[in-house]
């Protein structure tokens, strides 16, 4: 999130309000990720302007472009680009994410989105955006299909035999010739079965739908969770979910999303944490408050509490999770649109935690061992010195408990280090 996790991070007298567009800004966070032994990094996106230009730094540059140049100023980390099912093509997609695993030696990941919004679909000719439940539905054959794809070349199927004058054996590509509800695929990839087989798989709904997805077919799913019980009940039910799609859990990694706010003492945390509460302009706000929870506009008062008779998570086509738990945060705990504003400035819903070095890894300790994640995405509130500080402060503890890679070691692709199989090829087993 170029400047930083919370909304008003580009604000402060340290940061670049060009960094969003800054390839030298991107390596910079790359390497200190890198230096802190970190499994991945993760871009998210979508084809759509977020935001208004007013409020924040807008745009993106295009995530598997941008991760490209990142494989090529590193060597370790690995490197999970965001792409929609809803708004791309199975064999494009496919052929950019084989491309960027074989280019970066092992490393690509696929965070797969099915994109929510009315902004969105109308870039793609649409009035509407589809229905939830269609677009899991798309969504699912995508990768049913993406996985025909990546399956289309056998890893022996280059024989470069000079002598006899045959540099591929086409006994072992596999043209899909998929016919769908919403894809027909005729040929093979035109690009060869990447290190890894397949990309990690990733996924962020958290919905019914989003869960009975990522149960199917998610390798790693990133969540947003306000509370322990509500992490601990997540993972349970996801794993269980996974098991019962007659997969083996361990396979798929759950891992909350966390905004540490970090300070020496938690008083220095938490005016950390005040001044970037300050700088939120409220307009801005509100209005993206109102967009989420499906409201007019000028329907939200700051210092009045949520208005009663909200839409259910049933009648929500949008991001249904993410509704949910905005408005469970914002009645379990009384707050008004002024405070709720100020606890989603930070991760937009993701748990925000103010305080030492030593309390944030408590925290990381207790939901990892308490049956709540198998890790975290860590969403800094300021970049570049949020990562910094939880490189140089926060991950020696976690060492220091055992918790923690001090090396990457031998495990070079990303599956490896998510613990992960390198999935057989469908074509050569049915062959068996």
């Amino acid at each position: 999130m170029n400047t930083g996790h919370h909304e008003a991070s580009w604000r402060l007298p340290e940061s670049d309000p060009h960094a969003h567009v800054d390839l030298g800004h991107h390596v910079r966070l790359a390497r200190i990720a890198e230096r802190g032994t970190f499994d991945s990094l993760f871009l998210a996106d979508g084809p759509q302007l977020w935001n208004s230009v007013g409020q924040r730094p807008s745009g993106a540059l295009e995530p598997l472009t941008l991760l490209t140049a990142l494989a090529t100023a590193t060597e370790h980390i690995g490197l999970i680009a965001t792409a929609s099912t809803s708004y791309n093509s199975p064999y494009n997609l496919a052929r950019r994410f084989a491309s960027l695993d074989i280019v970066s030696g092992g490393r690509a990941g696929w965070n797969i989105v099915t994109t929510a919004g009315r902004e969105a679909a109308r870039n793609f000719g649409l009035d509407e955006e589809p229905a939830h439940a269609e677009r899991y539905a798309r969504a699912a054959e995508f990768v049913e299909v993406s996985r025909k794809l990546w399956d289309s070349w056998e890893d022996d199927a280059v024989v470069a035999d000079k002598e006899a004058g045959v540099w591929g054996d086409e006994r072992r590509i596999h043209p899909p010739r998929h016919r769908g509800t919403y894809f027909g695929v005729e040929g093979a990839l035109n690009v060869p079965r990447g290190p890894q087989g397949h990309p990690l798989l990733v996924q962020a709904g958290s919905s019914e739908d989003g869960k009975a997805f990522a149960a199917r077919y998610a390798e790693a799913v990133f969540t947003a969770q306000q509370t322990l019980a509500d992490a601990q009940a997540f993972y349970a039910d996801l794993k269980s979910r996974t098991a019962a799609a007659g997969r083996d859990p361990d396979h798929v990694k759950v891992l909350p999303g966390i905004v540490p706010v970090l300070g020496s003492t938690e008083a220095e945390a938490r005016e950390a944490e005040r001044v970037l509460e300050e700088h939120i302009v409220h307009r801005h706000a509100v209005e993206r408050l109102e967009s989420l929870l499906q409201l007019a506009p000028g329907t939200l008062e700051l210092d009045a509490p949520l208005p009663a008779g909200l839409p259910t998570e049933d009648a929500v086509e949008g991001a249904k999770s993410r509704y949910t738990l905005v408005v469970e945060l914002a009645r379990r705990e009384r707050l008004t649109v002024r405070q709720l504003i100020g606890r989603l400035g930070g991760g937009r819903g993701h748990f925000t935690l103010a305080g030492t070095p030593e309390q944030v890894a408590d925290t990381i300790e207790t939901w990892f061992t308490r049956g709540a994640a198998d890790g975290f995405n860590i969403m800094p509130a300021v970049l570049p010195s949020g990562l910094d500080a939880f490189v140089d402060h926060v991950v020696p503890i976690l060492r220091a408990r055992g918790l923690f890679r001090t090396e990457y070691g031998p495990r070079r692709t990303l599956r490896e280090r998510y613990g992960l199989p390198r999935p057989a090829n469908q074509y050569t087993a049915a062959l068996v």
